[in-house]
């Protein structure tokens, strides 16, 4: 007879299935790093996409996936080519010289540009703790940036990755009203094949390149493509239908620590210290913008429950008190 309770074993599987997302999405941007070794950022986008387009109709098959109203599939275009197609491909042309720590670091700035995005464009209210974790973020990013170019300025790749979470931030909000009509895993699998068709612009690179690509950066773009941006949105649904979105969603701050630490073992790539002290202002300042009352961190926090890009990634924004959070992929 087993001294394992029911309930024991079912917080093992949750603990398991989360842990595993988090660990598949932050090895993305290493992935990504390891990918650029042979292929140009273009091919790299639709091989990688292309793999996970596939897996996901494949998936979608078996659980019998629902089509999406039609009528909506103009928006799922608009929302794929903002959510998928801009922010992959400014993440992938970034981290060209953008290292993978440093990178994960800038994406972790997304729920506050989301929250000021909401501000905007919704009228949503922020608090005034919000409105300093908003400010302290942005210090996080000057950090990183002063790390990167010797100075206050943004290089190129820098820029590119800060583009790349702006277009993430405009996605999550103006995804808001289809997660009343669609599942999270709907929604991502959707944008994911819209975002994905953009990218054929790219084949004839992909064309020329795959047969001279090593099969190290071969294996590792094919690998991005099954597990951070497909298998990993299945163990996302699984882990919020396992337990509390606040709960899970709580521990995708600590993804830009994990890709770090994944990009050290994998690419032996070490992030300046300022780098790293950017990075953490970041996410002491995202803590700020996710919390719905006076800020205390190992308290609660406001989430909403969201299966995933990123990403990947991802992230959005709540209706009740205008509060920005993370709420999906931060994979790369």
């Amino acid at each position: 007879m087993s001294d394992v309770s029911p309930r024991s074993s079912s917080r093992v599987r949750s603990a398991s299935t989360l842990v595993l997302t988090l660990v598949l999405w932050a090895s993305a941007f290493a992935g990504i790093r390891e990918g650029l070794q042979s292929y140009s950022p273009g091919a790299l986008l639709l091989l990688r996409f292309s793999v996970a387009a596939v897996a996901l109709i494949i998936y979608a098959v078996i659980i019998k996936l629902r089509l999406p109203d039609w009528r909506d599939i103009p928006a799922f275009l608009v929302l794929g080519f903002m959510g998928i197609t801009v922010y992959q491909a400014g993440l992938t042309f970034g981290e060209q010289s953008v290292s993978a720590g440093t990178a994960s670091f800038l994406v972790a700035s997304v729920p506050c540009f989301t929250a000021l995005f909401a501000f905007i464009l919704l009228r949503e209210r922020l608090k005034r703790w919000n409105w300093l974790g908003i400010l302290i973020s942005f210090l996080g990013v000057a950090l990183i940036s002063f790390s990167a170019g010797g100075g206050f300025s943004f290089t190129p790749g820098t820029l590119l990755v800060l583009i790349a979470s702006l277009a993430e931030s405009i996605y999550f909000i103006f995804q808001k009203r289809f997660l009343r009509k669609y599942s999270s895993f709907e929604l991502t699998a959707y944008t994911m094949w819209a975002g994905t068709l953009f990218m054929f612009v790219f084949a004839p690179q992909l064309i020329q390149e795959f047969p001279r690509a090593s099969l190290s950066a071969t294996r590792a773009v094919v690998y991005m493509g099954i597990f951070p941006a497909a298998i990993a949105n299945v163990t996302w649904a699984i882990t919020l239908s396992r337990m509390p979105a606040s709960i899970a969603t709580s521990f995708l701050n600590f993804s830009p620590i994990l890709s770090t630490l994944i990009a050290w073992i994998w690419l032996h790539e070490i992030p300046t210290p300022l780098t790293f002290v950017g990075g953490l202002v970041i996410i002491i300042g995202v803590l700020l913008v996710n919390s719905r009352s006076t800020p205390h961190f190992f308290g609660r926090k406001r989430y909403a429950d969201l299966a995933s890009v990123a990403a990947v990634e991802e992230l959005s924004i709540v209706g009740e008190e205008g509060v920005g959070v993370w709420q999906a992929e931060p994979e790369g």
